[in-house]
């Protein structure tokens, strides 16, 4: 229990949480105006069409209206801004967390329903348990670093549990099926064209996404450099998906930059630096 304990509160720097906190709060914004500004158009939905997750059903949350939509819109972007800040972490984090929730069950209670929101939306319900963090401090703190583990995990729960829902539903018989065909003949790009040429090259493709998503606990087990290359390998993955199939996951890969050293990229800093070299020239 002590070597699980120490593995989860393995401490990181605060600067790191700054950085994944920043990142993750603008994605926020960035999410509900430019990745899926579909959303609010739920807001004109008949409230008949509204059939509501369980956990909509459990709490119970109330059918979306159009004050409701436009409501938790406004308030998530200036929310978000502001938890981007640093400013009153846990207010402000609690908050944002409550309104993207609702945000998700109105996004998905029509029918679509994503699965690479998970590992964002936990990100999201424990960044308000770190308290204060500032960019470029260097201080440890176990309570960010089971924050970012928690994060990481719900990252790769998600590739492992889509392996294990396409064998539950799909079973052996998926990864010889025409899925991908499918998916490329529905929304497949130039570059999707040139790979269905290839015999034989889907199904492979279709056996190393089972086999990826089956494997992808070992990036626990890995170390330094090998580590990161695998996690660089999971951008690819998700790089060629986009190029193929234009699915992005893009709130997943925010989530997954819990495995990076964000506290390294001091875009400010450089900001200040080229200034001053300008100002001395």
């Amino acid at each position: 229990m002590d070597a699980v304990r120490r593995w989860l509160f393995a401490p990181v720097p605060r600067g790191r949480v700054a950085a994944f906190r920043t990142l993750v709060y603008l994605f926020v914004v960035a999410d509900l105006t430019v990745v899926t500004p579909w959303v609010r158009t739920h807001a004109h939905v008949p409230g008949e069409l509204y059939q509501p997750l369980l956990v909509g059903r459990l709490l119970p949350l109330p059918t979306p209206t159009a004050r409701l939509v436009d409501v938790v819109f406004w308030a998530l972007i200036a929310l978000s801004l502001a938890a981007a800040t640093g400013r009153a972490p846990r207010a402000l984090g609690w908050t944002v967390f409550a309104l993207y929730f609702e945000w998700m069950i109105i996004a998905m209670s029509y029918g679509k329903v994503d699965h690479d929101r998970f590992g964002f939306l936990v990100a999201l319900a424990v960044l308000p348990t770190v308290g204060r963090a500032r960019h470029g401090d260097a201080t440890p703190t176990e309570a960010g670093g089971w924050a970012l583990r928690v994060t990481q995990i719900a990252v790769v729960c998600t590739y492992f549990l889509a392996a294990f829902a396409k064998l539950r539903f799909g079973g052996l018989d998926w990864v010889t099926s025409s899925v991908l065909a499918r998916a490329i003949i529905r929304r497949g790009t130039d570059f999707a064209d040139l790979i269905a040429q290839v015999p034989y090259l889907l199904i492979a493709a279709q056996f190393g996404i089972v086999a990826f998503e089956l494997l992808s606990p070992l990036i626990f087990v890995l170390r330094g450099r090998w580590r990161y290359a695998g996690i660089a390998f999971f951008y690819t993955f998700h790089l060629l998906t986009f190029a193929a199939i234009t699915i992005s996951f893009a709130p997943h890969l925010v989530a997954m930059t819990a495995f990076l050293p964000l506290e390294k990229v001091r875009p400010l800093t450089w900001v200040r630096a080229r200034r001053t070299a300008v100002a001395q020239t």
